[in-house]
């Protein structure tokens, strides 16, 4: 099995390439982000999002589940697909807590490990190069300055309607960005055999093809 780790900083475009590289190569693409979103939706629903310990103890009633349908990623928390109610801003947040539990990380580990095991797979996240996939067979990491970022994120809510500003959405990120790389479990950071690819100054297709010529040249 042939498996690629994109790791990166929220907003960097991980799932939107990895998606489209994925399709290309004819892998399965694996969404880390959507599980940890999922447990946070989890959380918020049970009110113990601020809690750690809920949060621990919420892992013991619930399924989390990672499909492909009709090579269509779908989430599904206890038999309800979840894919469309885990991208907004306030989840996004919720999942940048959960993801801090070192529990909630174990709980996800072996799922993610055994699809890796069984299918090509890019999965991207913060720490499948690190953490989850240390052997995998080409490591990125996929990063964006935190202006670019932002302006891509605020673009994508105001086209789904979210009453949002750019602020709003730069001050999200960089404490995204903060708490992902200073946390201790897992922190975000490249491993020291991640390929560094910056697409600040690229278009979406620009930033596809840099990525399709990365893997194909390690592989």
């Amino acid at each position: 099995m042939i498996n690629v780790a994109i790791d990166g900083p929220a907003g960097a475009g991980k799932s939107t390439i990895a998606k489209a590289v994925s399709k290309e190569l004819g892998y399965i693409y694996v969404d880390t982000g959507a599980l940890y979103r999922t447990i946070a939706l989890a959380a918020i629903r049970a009110g113990v999002i601020d809690n750690d310990e809920g949060v621990v103890d919420l892992l013991d009633g619930i399924s989390v589940e990672l499909k492909h349908i009709d090579g269509v990623q779908v989430v599904t928390l206890d038999g309800e697909d979840v894919s469309a109610l885990i991208r907004t801003p306030e989840i996004s947040m919720g999942a940048s807590r959960v993801s801090a539990i070192p529990k909630v990380r174990e709980f996800l580990l072996d799922l993610q490990r055994d699809i890796a095991a069984k299918n090509d797979v890019i999965m991207d996240g913060r720490d499948i190069a690190t953490v989850v996939l240390p052997n995998a067979d080409v490591k990125i990491f996929l990063t964006a300055s935190a202006e670019c970022r932002a302006r891509r994120r605020y673009k994508e809510l105001i086209e789904k309607g979210e009453d949002v500003t750019y602020q709003d959405v730069l001050d999200d990120v960089n404490e995204r960005d903060y708490n992902d790389s200073h946390r201790d479990i897992a922190p975000l950071k490249p491993s020291e055999s991640s390929i560094i690819a910056d697409t600040s100054d690229l278009e979406l297709e620009q930033s596809i093809r840099k990525i399709v010529d990365i893997i194909k040249e390690k592989i």
